[in-house]
């Protein structure tokens, strides 16, 4: 193919072309589970994290929430991934077996929310801090009933591999993932001005973007680290149920998902996907939550 700019944007919308169709059809699950905010500068500050919404009956004035200035706050982080396609190839009209590669850059643009979100998010909240600064999944999370303040847990400790059970029906998910610029194809191939052309002779194909992945409420998640079983199951269901907020009154909460590694996926069956115990007596358990078998957790 003669480099010329006719030929070289004709060969670019073959590839921003299959950038886009392979972006767009990778299935994703972080949405399940994090609410995607859009983000318009370099750190975001969640001040309305620390208080649990909650009706009141009006009497007198309104009682107005405090929200902190000095909230939760999440930074953006940049990211990229690279390819370079030799000059000789698209000369020879063999730039067909790099398309492959540009699908590939797509997919894991894609896919980059969800590492964020399962594979630094989930485990992280056992070492990372949330709005009250404890970690997100902890012992000790403070909260005021009846004018004293209590500690609650929404975890289990163990030396297992972890397991998250999860309400998501909420319009605030447990976890947040900051939006703040989309991956896009960027092409460096103008043989007069790309540094890349001229000193390597190879043309340069990226993506970038920034985001971030943090964490909203703790109530509407629980993190264990013991072995995956029913009794564990149903303490950690009771504990988000039994949730009540800083009014003590109760939260509502629900959770409708088991988040789990591949490596669980048998037991995690064993108590919610059968219909009957190994004693013939009814599974209690029986489909009471979603499961998500996440290969990012493995």
């Amino acid at each position: 193919m003669i480099i010329n700019k006719s030929n070289l944007t004709n060969l670019n919308t073959g590839f921003k072309t299959t950038f886009r169709n392979a972006f767009a059809g990778v299935a994703l699950n972080y949405t399940r589970i994090a609410t995607v905010v859009p983000s318009s500068t370099s750190i975001e500050t969640y001040a309305w994290l620390g208080d649990f919404a909650g009706m009141r009956e009006w009497i007198g004035d309104r009682h107005r929430k405090n929200l902190s200035v000095e909230g939760y706050t999440l930074a953006n982080r940049l990211f990229e991934d690279t390819v370079e396609v030799p000059r000789t190839a698209i000369e020879d009209d063999q730039y067909g077996i790099y398309s492959p590669a540009i699908g590939m850059m797509a997919t894991a643009a894609a896919e980059h929310p969800e590492q964020l979100v399962f594979v630094e998010g989930l485990p992280g909240g056992f070492s990372a801090k949330c709005f009250d600064g404890q970690n997100f999944f902890d012992t000790d999370h403070p909260v005021m009933v009846d004018g004293e303040e209590i500690s609650v847990s929404n975890m289990q400790a163990g030396a297992n591999t972890p397991w998250y059970l999860l309400c998501t029906k909420r319009p605030v998910k447990p976890f947040i993932y900051q939006d703040r610029v989309k991956p896009e194809l960027i092409i460096h191939d103008d043989p007069a001005t790309s540094e890349s052309v001229f000193e390597r002779d190879k043309f340069t194909y990226g993506t970038r973007s920034r985001g971030a992945a943090g964490y909203a409420f703790w109530q509407m998640a629980f993190g264990s680290k013991a072995d995956l079983t029913a009794a564990n199951f149903e303490a950690a269901r009771l504990a988000m149920m039994s949730l009540k907020g800083n009014n003590g009154r109760p939260l509502g909460i629900v959770p409708d998902l088991l988040v789990i590694p591949p490596s669980l996926e048998k037991k995690a069956d064993e108590i919610l996907s059968v219909q009957r115990l190994a004693n013939g007596a009814d599974n209690p358990n029986y489909k009471k939550v979603e499961i998500l078998n996440s290969p990012w957790l493995a």
